[in-house]
């Protein structure tokens, strides 16, 4: 039998019933030290000697360089990671659910996702210093799994956390997440970056309040251990600036699997300040449910294997997409007598961008595009390819 794996959210719930970057410079000068005499001390009948520096010493001074560096990012980083704590009632019915969060400003606003606190009927926030008041909801957004809340600032010294780039992450960088998995406050768990630009689907089988499916684009993988309860807290480099919120992890067995899923930077500072200002956040779209064309799914609609781009499977009735014509491979025809689904429009590229996959495409909406714009699609449809314009 197979074992199945999941994509889980990483927020706690407990249901209850009433009864009513980089190594820093000094690592860097050791790995590179001497370890030989150099050759032009060396006579022609005596081989050159190891240094006076053993090479136990050299490993134990890495090795304190490297606690203090990780002692000193959880030093300057926990301060800013909090603890969320929301209680939902229905009826009878008490929900009761941890994650985590971390300060985004001296007002008192603080970023989580929006799966930790969507539905709370109360949130307490809880800081690093035991400071405890409670919250409300600034702001939500479920596409991007992103909420904001807020505190009132004078309840504690608040030490908002510093953004990173995101785009500048790349495989193998050293991260670390800091949150609060299954309520242990302050844990802080270390690993590497494993995967770049993978996709994340948010929809009602992860959480029972969502009714629609969304998908986000961008997502850091990581090997860093997130377990529930990490939702909300931070992966930050080795410059303890934050470079993602840790979401989600794949796993047969609702705990980590060295598979973790985080919402990049990039997309939380363009998030965020909306929420703020606004309370919610519009995504432009196209109004498509589309998959990427693999050579298997083209061979079975008779197109060539080698065709790479994004296979539009329906089309939502009076959406841009059906405005401008797109046509899904959802629909059916009947050919010499049998019923035979049709090879829908395939979109090889966007606004002259080619695109190779689903998450190019909804990569590059999210990140070049809004409400109201007109972009141009390139699709193959019947052998040829046509542009059409559609106004998101």
């Amino acid at each position: 039998m197979k074992r199945m794996t999941k994509i889980i959210l990483m927020g706690l719930m407990v249901v209850l019933v009433s009864a009513c970057s980089l190594l820093p410079s000094s690592l860097s000068n050791l790995l590179t030290s001497s370890t030989e005499v150099p050759a032009a001390q060396a006579t022609p009948t005596q081989a050159p000697t190891l240094a006076a520096r053993s090479i136990n010493e050299i490993d134990s001074e890495i090795l304190a360089v490297v606690q203090s560096t990780f002692q000193s990012i959880y030093t300057n980083v926990n301060p800013s990671v909090v603890n969320i704590q929301v209680t939902e009632y229905y009826g009878p019915q008490v929900l009761s659910g941890e994650g985590s969060g971390f300060v985004w400003d001296s007002e008192g606003h603080i970023v989580t996702n929006n799966h930790v606190v969507d539905g709370a009927s109360e949130i307490t926030v809880i800081f690093a210093d035991g400071t405890t008041t409670s919250a409300t909801l600034v702001g939500n957004d479920p596409e991007s799994d992103l909420a904001v809340i807020k505190v009132d600032p004078g309840v504690t010294t608040l030490y908002p956390a510093t953004l990173g780039d995101s785009h500048a992450v790349q495989v193998g960088d050293i991260v670390i997440a800091i949150g609060n998995p299954y309520g242990l406050s302050g844990t802080m768990t270390q690993g590497i970056v494993s995967a770049l630009s993978r996709s994340l689907s948010v929809n009602d089988e992860n959480n029972p309040f969502y009714t629609s499916t969304y998908t986000i684009p961008d997502i850091i993988q990581t090997d860093t251990a997130i377990n529930p309860g990490n939702s909300g807290g931070v992966l930050v480099n080795m410059a303890g600036e934050v470079i993602g919120v840790t979401s989600a992890i794949q796993s047969s067995t609702d705990s980590n699997a060295g598979i973790g899923f985080v919402i990049p930077s990039h997309i939380v500072k363009r998030v965020v300040p909306v929420l703020i200002k606004d309370g919610s956040y519009n995504h432009p779209r196209l109004g498509i449910s589309a998959t990427t064309l693999t050579p298997a799914i083209a061979e079975k609609l008779g197109l060539d294997p080698s065709i790479k781009g994004v296979l539009v499977v329906d089309v939502l009735s009076n959406s841009p997409a059906d405005k401008a014509g797109l046509v899904g491979s959802s629909q059916q025809r009947t050919i010499s007598g049998k019923i035979t689904t049709i090879a829908g429009d395939v979109i090889t590229a966007i606004d002259g961008q080619a695109l190779d996959t689903y998450e190019d495409l909804v990569s590059y909406m999210f990140n070049n595009t809004e409400v109201g714009q007109k972009v141009t699609l390139s699709i193959l449809r019947d052998g040829k390819i046509i542009e059409v314009a559609v106004t998101l």
